[in-house]
C-alpha cells in the first residue's frame, strides 16, 4: 500500500454542521472543498449519499504490547485489597508469560482500533529489568508495519517505576535512542516514593533526546494533585508547555471545587494536558470544567482485554458515548464536546499536523450514517468507512486488502 493517493473526487459528504460538500484529494490531502453539486459532474467520483464525515479518531492513550485482544481468554483475577498497582504489574508478568507473541497480539489490537476508525494513536510500551527493551523493540517492528495504516508515537513506559526497578533510567534512555517519541512515568509519590527523583530522571531524558512526557498517575486525593502541581511546575521552568502529558490523574476527580478550579487554571497555564478513560470504578477528571478552564482533555482505550480489566473495544467514538455518559453530556453541545475529546482535542495533545476536515489537511476520515455528530455519538453506527489519504481502509470494522 501507498502512503499517498492523487486526483480522488468525494461528493455529498455531510459536515458536522449538516452542510452537504465535495472535496478532491490531492496527494492525500483535502483540495478544493466545495458546496455539493457546486462543480462540474465528475464521473469516478465517490459518492457519500449524504453520509457523516469527520476526522479520523485519535487513539491517544494505549498499550499494544500488554493486550490479549485476540487471544485466549484470560479470566480477571482481583487484587488482595482494592486497587493495588504493583499486584497488577504482577498479575500482568504472569499473563504475559503463557501469552501469545506480542507482534501477534499487537497487529490483533492495532487492527481492531484502524477498523474502528482510529489512524492516529500513542501505545505506552513497557520497560524494566525484567523485560528489558523487548516490547520496545517488538511494537517497533509492528509500527513500522503498519505505517501506512496508522500514526503511531511510543511511549517509553517504566512500568515497574523507575528509582525502585535499577536499570530502568538507562534503559528508557537507550528506548528513546531505539526511536520511543516520548519518555513515561508511573505514580512517583506512590510507586517510587520520590517525587523528586522521579521526575529528575524523567524530565532529564525528555531534554536530553527532546521528547514529549507522558505520566501515568493513579492516585488520588490531595496526593494525585500535589504531584499534578510537580508535574506542572517542572513543564513551565524547563519550557515544555504542550509537551507533557497527565494520564489518568485521578485525583482531580476527588478534590473540592475550589482546588479542581486552581488546578484547571495551572493547567491551562502550563499546557499541561490531561488524558482520561472514563475508567468504570475510579474518579476521573470533569471533562467539562477542566475544558470550561482551557484545559486540553483527551482520551484513550488504555487497556484492552488484558490483565488490569476485561474491557475495551478498539472504538473512540464508543469511548466517546462512555465519557459523555459517566460525565452527564445530554445536551447537544455537551456530546460535541464528548466527540472533541477522541479528535481535535486529541490531536492538540499529540502535537498532530495537518488534522480535521479542511483544504491542506491530510485526508484521514470516517464516513457514518448519522445526521450530525451528537446523534453519532448516541448512536454509535457500526457501519462505518474509514479513509487513509483518500483511500477506503477498512469498512465496518474490517480492514481491506491493499
Amino acid at each position: 500500500m501507498t502512503a499517498q493517493t492523487s486526483n480522488i473526487h468525494f461528493t455529498n459528504a455531510r459536515l458536522a454542521d449538516g452542510s452537504l460538500v465535495d472535496f478532491t484529494v490531492t496527494d492525500g490531502r483535502f483540495g478544493a472543498i466545495t458546496p455539493a453539486g457546486s462543480g462540474p459532474a465528475m464521473p469516478d467520483a465517490v459518492d457519500l449519499a449524504g453520509q457523516l464525515v469527520v476526522p479520523a479518531f485519535v487513539e491517544g492513550h494505549i498499550h499494544l504490547d500488554t493486550s490479549f485482544y485476540g487471544d485466549a481468554w484470560r479470566p480477571h483475577i482481583p487484587c488482595t485489597n482494592g486497587f493495588d498497582v504493583r499486584e497488577r504489574v504482577a498479575f500482568q508478568a504472569q499473563n504475559l508469560a503463557a501469552a501469545a507473541p506480542m507482534a501477534e497480539r499487537a497487529k490483533n489490537q492495532l487492527e481492531l482500533c484502524i477498523g474502528n476508525g482510529s489512524l492516529s494513536m500513542r501505545s505506552h510500551v513497557m520497560v524494566d529489568a525484567s523485560v528489558g527493551l523487548s516490547h520496545v523493540e517488538t511494537i517497533l517492528a509492528v509500527r513500522e508495519k503498519y505505517r501506512d495504516l496508522i500514526d503511531i508515537q511510543l511511549v517509553a513506559f517504566p512500568q515497574s517505576g523507575i528509582l525502585s526497578s535499577p536499570g530502568t533510567a538507562e534503559l528508557l534512555d537507550e528506548a528513546l535512542k531505539l526511536g520511543c517519541d516520548l519518555v513515561g512515568g508511573l505514580d512517583p509519590a506512590s510507586f517510587d516514593r520520590d517525587v523528586n527523583g522521579h521526575l529528575d530522571v524523567v524530565f532529564a531524558l525528555a531534554g536530553k533526546h527532546g521528547a514529549g512526557v507522558d505520566i501515568h498517575l493513579h492516585d488520588g486525593g490531595t496526593l494525585g494533585l500535589f504531584q499534578v502541581e510537580e508535574i506542572a511546575a517542572r513543564t513551565k521552568a524547563l519550557g515544555m508547555q504542550g509537551h507533557v502529558v497527565v494520564s489518568h490523574a485521578y485525583g482531580l476527580g476527588d478534590i473540592p471545587a475550589d482546588a479542581l478550579a486552581k488546578a484547571g487554571a495551572m493547567l491551562a497555564a502550563t499546557g499541561v494536558a490531561i488524558m482520561t478513560n472514563a475508567p468504570g470504578n475510579h474518579a476521573f477528571p470533569p471533562v467539562a470544567a477542566l475544558r470550561q478552564a482551557g484545559v486540553t482533555v483527551f482520551s484513550g482505550s488504555d487497556n484492552i482485554r488484558d490483565s488490569w480489566w476485561p474491557y475495551g473495544d478498539g472504538d473512540m467514538l464508543s469511548r466517546a458515548n462512555m465519557i459523555g455518559y459517566r460525565s452527564g453530556f445530554y445536551e447537544d453541545h455537551e456530546l460535541e464536546a464528548a466527540f472533541d475529546v477522541v479528535s481535535h482535542a486529541g490531536a492538540k495533545a499529540l502535537r498532530l499536523k495537518d488534522y480535521g476536515l479542511s483544504v491542506g489537511a491530510r485526508v484521514d476520515f470516517v464516513a457514518m450514517r448519522a445526521q450530525h455528530v451528537p446523534e453519532a455519538v448516541v448512536a454509535l453506527p457500526k457501519e462505518r468507512t474509514v479513509y487513509r489519504r483518500g483511500k477506503a481502509v477498512a469498512k465496518n470494522g474490517t480492514i481491506l486488502a491493499s
